[in-house]
């Protein structure tokens, strides 16, 4: 029994640390999915503090794996595990069998998992989790108890160091489909010989002279030329379901517009250029300093390298307006969902610079590189 518990400490550990440090790495990320959670309850007002959720309970992950890994507190730790992961079992069944938020954001951008996915992994860790709580009584700590108590406060700071340095610098690893080197254009469609997601359509149909039902599937309802037949008539809405998943375009929704609604995504990506994209998702929550010193700096290679600087917001377009007359901006305003914004990138502002449609730099604002480095690293070449 012991080396059970002990494989089951192991895995348990491992997976705790794992998830709650690749949601660590992109905490905003995660807060946008608990925003998602928090609408489908109704308590859309701790919106407010998703972030800080989103790093507590990240840093929660890592230091109750880290714990149980290496004995400490063995029944406070299994006791956190066992609540924690009823939680996310909690959450996960309510996204698959209600079909509400349909990616969990578990394992974060990395790996993502339908629902079900979701829901199935969690009990496997329920399993695990209810076997360390049984016998919590039986866990010896690898370290003393005061040294157990350091490793694991060290593990906090550790965690929660992480959590703040990726939310103010971005991500250490971007697994969003806007990486660095991402080529935007090729991201938006599927490369040749891929093979699109595969559906059935169940048809219920219902004879109007003898009153027979019955259901077919779209290629039988196609081939025995029932669609022919007058007297059959298809009841109710039909369904369909995937049968297979194909190639899954990883940008599929960036749609960029001007004020009037004229589509300019191929415009502005197709630039062979360098020229500077500044993502300000909700001009009312963006750092208006930071906005300031891009604005400068867009001013600065637009009279020296002749560089487009656009200004990217899912705000309204009078709103969009009067925030650039406010704050004297010399840059074109375009217009695209909030969605894909976020997307970009984990800041607001956030800089990209594009050339040929290819990410060659990303930025939070608070690490974008002076003029200075940025002319000598990209524009002298």
């Amino acid at each position: 029994m012991k080396r059970v518990v002990w494989i089951c400490r192991i895995l348990v550990g491992l997976l705790f640390i794992f998830s709650g440090l690749i949601k660590i790495n992109d905490p905003l990320g995660f807060s946008y999915k608990l925003d998602e959670y928090f609408d489908v309850f109704h308590i859309g007002f701790l919106s407010d503090f998703s972030l800080s959720l989103a790093i507590i309970l990240c840093t929660l992950e890592v230091v109750l794996g880290f714990g149980i890994l290496i004995g400490v507190r063995p029944v406070k730790v299994a006791w956190g595990l066992l609540l924690l992961i009823i939680f996310f079992g909690f959450l996960t069944f309510y996204s698959a069998w209600f079909k509400v938020v349909q990616t969990c954001g578990c394992f974060g951008d990395a790996i993502p998992l339908t629902p079900w996915q979701s829901f199935s992994k969690d009990m496997v860790l329920l399993a695990l989790v209810l076997v360390i709580f049984v016998n919590r009584q039986t866990i010896k700590p690898i370290f003393s108890p005061k040294m157990g108590d350091r490793l694991l406060v060290g593990s906090v700071v550790i965690a929660l160091a992480i959590g703040l340095y990726t939310y103010n610098f971005l991500p250490v690893i971007d697994f969003l489909p806007y990486k660095v080197g991402a080529n935007i254009p090729s991201e938006m469609k599927a490369p040749p010989g891929s093979k699109p997601d595969e559906f059935e359509i169940m048809y219920h149909l219902k004879n109007k002279k003898t009153g027979e039902e019955k259901d077919m599937n779209d290629k039988d309802y196609i081939k025995s030329n029932i669609w022919k037949d007058n007297n059959w008539v298809v009841v109710g809405t039909p369904e369909s379901t995937l049968l297979k998943k194909g190639y899954d375009i990883p940008i599929k929704d960036l749609v960029i517009q001007d004020a009037q609604g004229n589509n300019y995504t191929n415009e502005l990506l197709a630039n062979p250029f360098n020229n500077l994209v500044i993502v300000a998702y909700d001009l009312n929550k963006t750092n208006t300093q930071a906005l300031g010193r891009l604005n400068a700096l867009a001013i600065n290679l637009a009279q020296n390298f002749n560089t487009r600087t656009v200004l990217l917001t899912s705000a309204p377009a009078e709103d969009a307006e009067a925030f650039s007359k406010a704050h004297r901006l010399a840059m074109e305003i375009f217009y695209a969902d909030e969605v894909p914004l976020k997307t970009m990138v984990r800041a607001n502002p956030g800089v990209l610079l594009l050339k040929n449609g290819t990410i060659l730099g990303k930025w939070h604002y608070h690490n974008v590189p002076s003029y200075d480095n940025l002319v000598k690293e990209y524009f002298q070449q």
